[in-house]
């Protein structure tokens, strides 16, 4: 069984909640680069992550993605929508293959409505999701491109990285696959401007790149540039 990242959705779920949740839905299973949901459209149905990573975004004007974040295995996905009945606000699409467990509108709504302590749940989760948006912007004002990025590798080497063994001693692989256009669309930076941070951060000697791969040799060096 796939882990589950802590403090998401399903993992806060008592085992009841759970076999709950699971008789009300059916499991899909999606391609890497499957959209899930589609900015605009009706919230219809939600998901909940089971295997594999996906991306949430929004559709820039002039054009380009605006990435709003990565969700990994037991993320809830779509549930905005299903609770105010307005269009969807962002687009999902996976980043690997995935497989998650689809409940209609109706269904989970009815779900809520049986498992009252499930709904604190989803509104401690936005809570978490509103104090990252407002985290984001302050970062996006104090700064720079390079510091932005190595934030962003930060999060995504506690999230998603695995030791490394190589010449540099103890490092961390980042398991999650970005191109340098979905990073550039998480940052709020062009395609430039993270290929030159990413440049900078390798001549520091604090990471490794290679084809849509990040290797981490010193944390603490980036914990320390993105403060």
């Amino acid at each position: 069984m796939t882990a589950l990242e802590p403090g998401s959705f399903l993992a806060e779920l008592t085992p009841a909640e759970r076999t709950d949740l699971e008789s009300r839905g059916g499991v899909r299973t999606f391609d890497r680069g499957e959209v899930l949901f589609h900015e605009g459209e009706d919230g219809v149905w939600v998901a909940v992550l089971l295997s594999g990573r996906v991306k949430a975004f929004s559709t820039r004007e002039q054009g380009g993605e605006a990435v709003l974040g990565v969700r990994g295995p037991g993320s809830l996905l779509g549930e905005v929508a299903a609770i105010d009945e307005l269009p969807r606000s962002a687009s999902v699409k996976t980043l690997e293959p995935a497989r998650a467990l689809a409940l209609t509108t109706e269904d989970f709504r009815a779900y809520l409505a049986a498992n009252p302590r499930v709904s604190f749940i989803i509104m401690k989760m936005l809570c978490q999701r509103w104090r990252e948006a407002d985290r984001g912007r302050v970062e996006f004002g104090m700064f720079d491109a390079t510091g932005r990025v190595a934030q962003r590798l930060v999060e995504l080497a506690e999230r998603f990285g695995v030791p490394y063994t190589g010449v540099n001693g103890s490092s961390v692989q980042i398991t999650l696959n970005l191109t340098q256009e979905e990073l550039a669309g998480w940052v709020g930076a062009s395609r430039e401007a993270v290929s030159k941070a990413l440049r900078t951060l390798r001549r520091h000697g604090w990471i490794e790149t290679g084809r849509r791969s990040v290797i981490v040799h010193d944390l603490q060096a980036l914990r320390r540039h993105a403060r």
